[in-house]
């Protein structure tokens, strides 16, 4: 329960702090709570496990690097850091997210519009976005 309140305040955070031109304290913040009710959600020893795997250490690098770098006041450069790093993190769930939405009635039908089905069908099928 608190894991997903340190989430969610994460979450927040970071969407607000970029809403607001990538304010770095905002950021800051929000890279702490996130990473930090990560942790709580599913435990310390699964975090580093899921993070410092050899297979997923270019993932993990561009994603806590971009957390220092926005730490250290370079918020832009930061948050593209660690974006591209929460894709190749999180690049085996898209699959299962994008089945999982497509049968929900109203995003499953907006997700099966002519322009935007060929990107969801290229992120639903392929598990290497790079």
């Amino acid at each position: 329960m608190i894991g997903m309140g340190l989430t969610g305040f994460g979450v927040f955070f970071l969407f607000f702090g970029m809403m607001l031109f990538f304010d770095k304290a905002l950021l800051a913040i929000g890279n702490i709570l996130f990473v930090s009710g990560l942790s709580f959600v599913i435990g310390l020893e699964r975090t580093f496990r899921f993070f410092f795997q050899r297979h997923k250490a270019k993932a993990t690098s561009f994603f806590l690097g971009g957390v220092f770098v926005v730490l250290i006041g370079w918020p832009i450069i930061g948050v593209v850091l660690e974006i591209y790093g929460f894709f190749l993190l999180f690049r085996g769930f898209f699959p299962v997210a994008v089945g999982f939405i497509r049968r929900i009635p109203v995003l499953g039908s907006l997700l099966s519009l002519p322009g935007i089905r060929t990107l969801v069908d290229q992120i639903g099928e392929s598990n290497t976005m790079v």
